[in-house]
């Protein structure tokens, strides 16, 4: 919990380990092209000018977590968490009992996501308010590592071609691209296309589980992020073999694209004709 000082001041300390980078003065001078890792262990590459707006978004992102700090203090340790306010969240309708407080709670929190939540909490809040915490709540404790041991050496279409996409997810990763990145990907990735046999494995899955460890630091964790992510919040099919909940999305967010930022919507059209 964060409601302590002591525990504030560690997630503070956590933060601030996001480093400003300095670009020496040649660098400056002769604009040159400069790399560095980004929260998550990727390479970037960019110019000075790249550099100095990272560094504002990354200040941005300090004066963020100081408003949850501040907030865990006042309201009280994971207030976030709280069941109510997670069922606002998630869209559940508002029940006449429903206490004021956690209505103005629920209100607060939805601002603040829109702004963006702080590395360190990103974990525990994408977890509870996506609904994956209560997915896994509804089977066994165990549900997970027997999983896992069940299919352990078992192959199918599904599992070759996982095997076939673990190198190419994310080659160069200093975690991903190693022996224990491969096998921790390859356990989310083959267990839930057990659990899920319609889905069983798409290519693109790969890099959506590859970027759920990074954020959620846990292999399991990322697993019931990943079902929850297919199973409730995307459109149906958007990973199964014809892709037909992509090509939905895909016609919906053209049709927006047209009505509110139709400038855009001509751009996109000239890429389309130019490089599909």
């Amino acid at each position: 919990m964060y409601g302590t000082q002591s525990k504030r001041d560690l997630a503070l300390e956590l933060q601030a380990q996001i480093p400003f980078l300095r670009p020496s003065i040649h660098a400056r001078r002769a604009n040159i092209t400069v790399k560095f890792q980004d929260l998550y262990g990727f390479t970037v590459e960019g110019n000075v000018d790249d550099v100095n707006v990272l560094n504002e978004v990354r200040e941005k992102v300090r004066e963020q977590g100081r408003v949850w700090w501040a907030l865990e203090a006042s309201k009280g340790a994971n207030w976030y968490l709280q069941p109510q306010i997670a069922s606002i969240s998630e869209g559940i309708a508002l029940k006449s009992s429903l206490k004021l407080s956690s209505l103005a709670n629920a209100i607060t929190l939805k601002k603040l996501i829109r702004k963006g939540i702080p590395p360190v909490l990103r974990p525990k809040v994408w977890f509870s308010l996506s609904g994956a915490a209560k997915k896994k709540s509804t089977v066994p404790e165990s549900y997970y590592n027997d999983l896992t041991k069940a299919v352990e050496g078992k192959v199918t279409p599904a599992t070759k071609q996982i095997d076939h996409d673990l190198p190419r997810t994310f080659p160069g990763h200093p975690w991903l691209d190693t022996p224990d990145g491969h096998a921790t990907l390859r356990r989310v990735l083959v267990g839930y296309s057990f659990r899920d046999s319609d889905v069983g494995y798409c290519q693109g899955l790969n890099y959506v589980a590859a970027l759920l460890l990074l954020v959620m630091k846990t292999e399991e964790d990322a697993f019931w992020m990943l079902a929850v992510l297919l199973e409730n919040v995307l459109v149906n099919d958007c990973y199964t073999n014809n892709l037909s909940g992509c090509h939905v999305e895909q016609r919906v967010f053209k049709d927006l694209l047209v009505k509110q930022c139709p400038r855009y919507a001509l751009v996109y059209e000239e890429f389309l004709d130019i490089y599909v």
